[in-house]
């Protein structure tokens, strides 16, 4: 009974003894002690009904980091060994287990996470593209506004500005995530003007001019050293830290070809794609994708992808704002060439849960396709810069997020907050987590500062658990979706009103785009 005690004092009175019987039922002994191993370690100290019924409620604070009393050396042995024993199952079998402990412990309701204990290893950090053979980071980030004056940066674009998205470039190289997502059509907005292709490039070729040169003066340093001692084993320790260098200094590289109606058949693809190896200053693209569906001529682009892989000018082909069918099609026709499709990126966050409804989500997971998701954090508003009192001032989030649809998504929001204080992490990075935890999804959050950067790479690393996972869900249902791009929606109207235009000799407007969005946004508010 005293291992059952020293649990409940080490859960700060938290769990019952049907808990407890849980956790002895899963294996975890009288004393629990592994519970910590297993990402729950420590909690705040409250009280259990009885304990304040009968007034014996601790007054200690919290028992956070703190270890489980010693109440006897049998304790403390079975602490050591319940620790120790659960090293030699593979991670995703202890994290299975540590689901199941969270459930028993109710964690929801009392227990204080400690992030570091329910961290992951670094090497999970990483996820295959589809079945590609091609690895990144399991979060990447976007450059859409990189170089862009029309719809980010208040249509400002300057030096200053380029100092930012430098500096987030390298806070994400030093933060293990060197995955960047670019496109061919993001910041060409002017003649002459660095498009985001042509900074990522920049940046790559300048830091690794800043390494060769630190590496070759701190070379110079160390000659007499060397000279004095034997060469020995030195070599080959000198091999394998160059080549962790090597692998840390990879990066990956994702862009896009703009399938705009007047680029015509295969070929086109081949061409942009060899003007993106240009632009970008490298050999090989990682993930080459096609930006939209095309109006027509899907099936040459489909195979123009194909192309540009046998020809090893990119290593895996993915698709963008495509719907489950589209998405289908494009999987069977690649298929027959024997190159997989490797991902599709579409809009995906806790406010934007289209690709769980439309099927586009349970599609990937079937087609073993990898879900990339742009915009998630909702454009900001999830990391709770933005309330009721203070909305967006400008731009285009001034009509998506009013004032009445951010008191709707007050409830989220807080509890975004509250809940990043018990993993001590921030809002955004409790958003982003949410996304990695569905499996199969590589959130790509936008950067243009250094902060930014750091602060989206402490998304990975750790895990939330399935009830706080489910919680978020549940807190944003009753938010209105708000208005997305409708690509598939869009291309299908435009098409027929260019059409119905033929027939009655009519001009299409050129306004019918944004028609066809703001008729989707009035659908939408009416749900």
């Amino acid at each position: 009974m005293a291992g059952a005690m020293t649990t409940g004092a080490a859960f700060g009175g938290t769990m019952g003894m049907s808990s407890l019987s849980r956790l002895e039922d899963l294996g975890y002994g009288s004393a629990g002690h592994n519970v910590k191993g297993l990402g729950l370690s420590g909690c705040t100290n409250r009280s259990t009904p009885y304990q304040r019924l009968s007034g014996t409620a601790s007054s200690t604070s919290s028992c956070r980091d703190s270890p489980p009393p010693s109440s006897s050396s049998s304790t403390s042995s079975s602490s050591t060994s319940s620790s120790s024993s659960l090293n030699w199952l593979p991670t995703k079998v202890r994290r299975h287990q540590r689901d199941l402990v969270c459930a028993a412990v109710a964690t929801p309701e009392g227990c204080v996470i400690d992030a570091a204990s329910v961290s992951i290893e670094a090497s999970e950090t990483r996820v295959r593209l589809g079945s590609s053979d091609v690895e990144v980071p399991q979060l990447g980030i976007g450059s859409w506004a990189w170089g862009d004056r029309f719809f980010w940066n208040d249509g400002q674009w300057d030096d200053k500005k380029v100092k930012g998205v430098k500096q987030a470039f390298e806070a994400a190289m030093d933060s293990g995530i060197p995955f960047f997502d670019t496109a061919e059509l993001y910041g060409r907005t002017m003649i002459g003007q660095e498009e985001s292709e042509s900074l990522l490039g920049r940046f790559i070729r300048e830091r690794k001019r800043a390494k060769a040169r630190s590496q070759q003066y701190g070379n110079a340093n160390q000659i007499g050293e060397k000279e004095q001692e034997q060469e020995k084993n030195q070599i080959g320790e000198e091999d394998q830290e160059q080549e962790k260098e090597q692998e840390k200094e990879k990066v990956f590289i994702a862009t896009k070809f703009s399938p705009f109606p007047w680029r015509l058949g295969r070929q086109a693809v081949v061409n942009a794609a060899k003007g993106s190896l240009a632009r970008l200053g490298v050999e090989r693209i990682d993930l080459y994708q096609l930006h939209w569906p095309g109006q027509w001529q899907n099936e040459a682009y489909w195979d123009g992808l194909a192309d540009v892989v046998e020809a090893g000018l990119v290593r895996a082909v993915g698709v963008s704002n495509y719907n489950a069918k589209r998405m289908r099609e494009a999987h069977a026709v690649l298929a027959k060439r024997g190159i997989p499709l490797a991902s599709n990126q579409v809009h995906y966050n806790l406010l934007y849960r289209t690709p769980e409804t439309s099927g586009v989500k349970a599609a990937c997971d079937e087609l073993g396709i990898t879900l990339i998701a742009y915009s998630p954090i909702a454009h900001g508003v999830l990391s709770g810069k933005y309330t009721a009192d203070r909305p967006p001032a400008s731009g285009f989030r001034v009509s998506t997020f009013p004032p009445e649809y951010l008191r709707k998504a007050a409830p989220l929001l807080a509890r975004l907050t509250t809940l990043g204080e018990e993993y001590g992490k921030t809002p955004t990075q409790v958003a982003l987590n949410w996304l990695v935890v569905q499996g199969n999804v590589v959130p790509i959050p936008g950067a243009k500062t250094a902060e930014q950067a750091k602060e989206f790479a402490g998304a990975l690393g750790w895990r939330m658990t399935p009830q706080h996972v489910a919680e978020l869900r549940q807190l944003a249902q009753p938010v209105p979706r708000y208005p997305g791009l409708p690509v598939e929606r869009v291309h299908h109207n435009w098409l027929r009103d260019r059409w119905k235009a033929t027939l009655t000799n009519q001009s299409v407007a050129c306004h019918s785009i944004p028609r066809v969005i703001g008729e989707k946004r009035s659908l939408q508010s009416r749900r």
